[in-house]
C-alpha cells in the first residue's frame, strides 16, 4: 500500500470509509460576493464569474474534476470553480448547501505532512479542505466526496459525481480492469480488495489554471498527467472497497514518487 501525498480510505467493520488525507485543508472564507480577476501571477488567481443566489438555487449536481468543481442545473453548467481558487470554492458550496462543519488544522497535526488548513463538510457528504499554503501541485483545496448526494440550505436533493457519472456506491470493475497500470494501484491484500484508480489526470505543471487537463475516463490530455516535479500522475482518483466507490478525491496522487 502506498502512503504518503495520496489520500487513503481503509473500509473497516460495517464499510464506513476512514480517511488518511494527503493535507486536510478548507474554507478559508465563506466570504462575501465574489469578484472577478483573470490575472495570473505566481500565486494565480483563476477567472470568476459572479454568479447570482437565484442560479445557485437551481443546482442540482456537482461533478468534481480533476482541478474544478462544475456546478449543473438540468445538465446546465450554472458555474464552474477552480480549485486554485479556495475563497471561491468555498463560498460557493456555503451559499448552496449552508453552514459546513469546519475544523482547524495546524501544520503537523494529524501528521508530518499534513499542511495548516480550515477543513469544511457539509452533510458529511462533500468535503474541502483550504490551504494556508498553495499545494505542491499548485492547489489551494483538497477536496473529498464521501457520499452520492448532499442536501442543499433548502433540502433538495444535490447529486455528486465526479468525471463520467462516477458516484460512490458505484461498482468500477470495468473501469479497473480495462485502466492502463499508470492509472491504478491495488490498495488490498489477497483477503480484502482495494483500489485507487484515476479517473482524469490534471495538475500538469502547465495545466490551464481555468479548466481541466482531459474529458474524463483514463483519457487524461493533451500532457501526461504527471507532477511537475516528478511525482506519479495526479488528478481525480476514487478509492474503492473491493470494486465498490468509497471516497472520490482530488488531487489524489497515484503512485507518487516522494514520501509526502
Amino acid at each position: 500500500m502506498t502512503i504518503g501525498a495520496v489520500a487513503l480510505a481503509l473500509v473497516v467493520g460495517n464499510g464506513q470509509a476512514v480517511e488518511h488525507w494527503s493535507g486536510q485543508d478548507a474554507d478559508r472564507a465563506a466570504a462575501a460576493e465574489p469578484t472577478a480577476s483573470a490575472t495570473r501571477t505566481a500565486d494565480p488567481v483563476p477567472t470568476w464569474r459572479p454568479v447570482s443566489s437565484g442560479a445557485l438555487k437551481s443546482v442540482d449536481a456537482v461533478e468534481l474534476r480533476a482541478e474544478s468543481i462544475v456546478f449543473r442545473s438540468d445538465d446546465h453548467t450554472v458555474t464552474t470553480v477552480s480549485m486554485r481558487d479556495a475563497k471561491h470554492t468555498v463560498s460557493v458550496l456555503n451559499r448552496i448547501l449552508g453552514t459546513p462543519a469546519r475544523t482547524q488544522t495546524a501544520v503537523g497535526d494529524a501528521g508530518r505532512c499534513v499542511p495548516a488548513s480550515t477543513t469544511s463538510t457539509w452533510g458529511g457528504a462533500i468535503r474541502v479542505a483550504a490551504l494556508a499554503e498553495p499545494g505542491t501541485a499548485g492547489n489551494r483545496v483538497e477536496v473529498r466526496v464521501l457520499r452520492d448526494h448532499v442536501r442543499s440550505r433548502l433540502g433538495a436533493v444535490i447529486e455528486l459525481s465526479g468525471p463520467d457519472g462516477v458516484q460512490v456506491g458505484d461498482d468500477v470493475s470495468d473501469q479497473i480492469d480495462d485502466a492502463p497500470a499508470s492509472d491504478r494501484e491495488s490498495l488490498g491484500s489477497d483477503d480484502a480488495q482495494a483500489w485507487q484508480l484515476l479517473l482524469q489526470r490534471g495538475w500538469t505543471d502547465d495545466s490551464d489554471h481555468d479548466g481541466d487537463r482531459g474529458t474524463g475516463g483514463h483519457h487524461g490530455a493533451e500532457g501526461d498527467g504527471d507532477g511537475a516535479d516528478g511525482d506519479g500522475a495526479n488528478g481525480v482518483s476514487v478509492l474503492t472497497d473491493d470494486s465498490t466507490v468509497t471516497v472520490i478525491g482530488s488531487p489524489m496522487p497515484i503512485r507518487p514518487a516522494r514520501g509526502c
